[in-house]
Formats: C-alpha cells, structure tokens, sequence
C-alpha cells in the first residue's frame, strides 16, 4: 500500500490536516526519519541473539519509509484506534462484525 503518492502531495491541505505539516515540512522530516529508521535496522539486525536476515518474516504493509512516516505522524496527530489503523491500512486480521 502506498499513502504518500501524486495525489496526496498535490493535496497540500489534505496533507496537513492528517499530520500538522506541509509538504516541505513532511519532506525535510523524512530526511531525520530516513536516518534514524537505517539506524534502527543496523541495530536490530546486528545483534547475537538475531536469528533470521533482515526481511525475514512477515512482510509489512507498509513498504516505503514514507509511508511509515505519515503512519505514524496520523496516528499521533488524529489519536486513531488500532482497528481504524488497521482499516486504513487494508489490515486482513481485523476483527469482523
């Protein structure tokens, strides 16, 4: 799934009312996130107690880092529950009625 696409960034309006942020703004905190998510991985992924590759496992929903970007900054801008998270995210495991 890809959130951060043409639409969204021609839709600046849309953008910020989701995160408090304009385009340049989520662009420029990309940059801060695209280095502290590489940390992340360097740190998790070199440990002793490591037992799969990096990419092993479950495939995540959501692939690009921008996409996790704006996932977070919506969850914490509009406090969305898990199922409406999961809803938004096309979750296959969430509860049905």
């Amino acid at each position: 799934m890809k959130l951060i696409d043409d639409e969204l960034q021609s839709k600046p309006r849309i953008l910020r009312s989701l995160t408090s942020l304009t385009v340049q703004e989520f662009e420029t905190l990309l940059v801060s996130f695209r280095s502290a998510w590489e940390n992340f991985v360097t740190l998790t992924t070199h440990r002793e107690s490591q037992q799969r590759a990096y990419g092993g496992g479950q495939k995540p929903d959501l692939k690009q880092l921008e996409d996790k970007l704006l996932f977070i900054l919506v969850c914490f801008q509009q406090y969305l529950t898990q199922e409406v998270q999961g809803f938004f995210i096309g979750d296959e495991s969430s509860p049905s009625e």
